[in-house]
């Protein structure tokens, strides 16, 4: 049976599509997905580090509905004689295996999940970005552990930094990285140059757990490229204090306009929300630093799956009792199945 755009599952699909297409010319399913809501931070972290056997496993929808979504993400970009192309996507760990969609599909289904499709519209430039991120090798990443661990490696306790190879933590002397010297995040400039004067480098990382997701630390680098970038900073000081005058004024102007395209975007697909609402949920949503939906990467887009998620993250606050039960002792997710109808109830009358 051919794909049926026209059903709930498949108008979702193609604003998903449509939205990743006019931002940046192509669509991947992993974009579709992330839309759609299906897969959170955490997981594409663990998968993307390689401490998941297939992304199936992880998402929060069942196997046979991926397999229709990616079936009505191809029919809809067949209609609009999008060109087909293969995504590369391998673990950011130092064997970089390929990292798998399915738990037990073969070749042709690996294939029809890893598929990137570009708009003929695309201009030249949204063509070679999509063309890097479709080939472009992850950064190596390592954990800042939260509790005393085991290398699988040397079998030696440690509490320091570790890096996550066949799923299991190894000691930075045993991955011979131990030679990289730490540059915690919070300066651009530096992180950037010193990185690319590096051979080797790695990103470094740590659970958050009251925003449930990652959190970027730093970056390990080579000490010789570290003092060089240090040298090169000193050089041009003045001249970046004053780019960041500049840019600060105009992130300023960007926020205001990008939290009323928000708001808009609220309203767009939820046409019963107040105005004067959408326009809150937009300003908590995309304040600048704050880690929220709206500053991330979907959020920003004004992806679908992210505009949802900040509208029902602020109808649990201001419209359910979330908040007492949290205070009263009762745990986080027993608090949320509670008043999952209550938010349903919202939705219904702002959709």
């Amino acid at each position: 049976m051919a794909p049926n755009l026209e059903t709930r599952l498949g108008r979702r699909v193609a604003a998903a599509a449509a939205a990743a297409v006019e931002r940046r010319g192509a669509v991947s399913v992993l974009d579709t997905f992330t839309a759609l809501g299906w897969v959170t931070d955490r997981a594409l972290t663990s998968w993307h580090q390689g401490r998941a056997d297939s992304l199936e496993e992880l998402l929060q929808a069942p196997a046979e509905r991926q397999r229709e979504a990616v079936a009505l993400l191809r029919a809809w970009a067949e209609s609009r004689s999008m060109r087909c192309e293969e995504g590369e996507y391998r673990a950011a760990s130092r064997e970089r295996r390929e990292l798998r969609f399915t738990a037990g599909g073969g070749a042709s289904e690996e294939r029809a999940f890893r598929t990137h499709w570009v708009s003929p519209a695309a201009t030249e430039a949204q063509r070679r970005r999509e063309e890097q991120r479709r080939t472009k090798a992850p950064d190596l990443v390592v954990l800042e552990p939260s509790r005393p661990w085991k290398c699988a490696s040397c079998g030696e306790e440690d509490t320091g930094l570790l890096q996550m190879e066949g799923g299991e933590p190894h000691c930075l002397a045993c991955t011979d990285m131990d030679h990289l010297v730490l540059l915690p995040a919070g300066d651009a400039a530096l992180t950037r140059r010193a990185k690319k004067g590096s051979r080797l480098s790695a990103v470094v990382m740590r659970w958050v757990a009251s925003r449930r997701k990652y959190r970027r630390t730093g970056i390990l680098v080579e000490e010789a490229a570290l003092e060089a970038a240090e040298e090169q900073c000193l050089a041009d000081e003045d001249a970046r204090a004053r780019r960041r005058e500049r840019d600060a004024e105009r992130r300023a102007a960007q926020d205001v306009v990008f939290q009323e395209h928000f708001a808009q975007e609220v309203v767009r697909q939820f046409p019963g929300c107040p105005v004067e609402r959408a326009r809150r949920i937009a300003e908590h949503a995309g304040a600048r630093g704050s880690g929220r939906v709206g500053r991330s990467a979907a959020g920003r887009a004004l992806d679908p799956g992210a505009v949802r998620r900040a509208v029902v993250a602020s109808i649990r606050h201001e419209d359910t009792d979330y908040d007492d039960l949290l205070m009263a002792g009762v745990p986080r997710d027993e608090a949320r199945s509670r008043i999952a109808e209550d938010i349903d109830r919202v939705l219904e009358k702002w959709v």
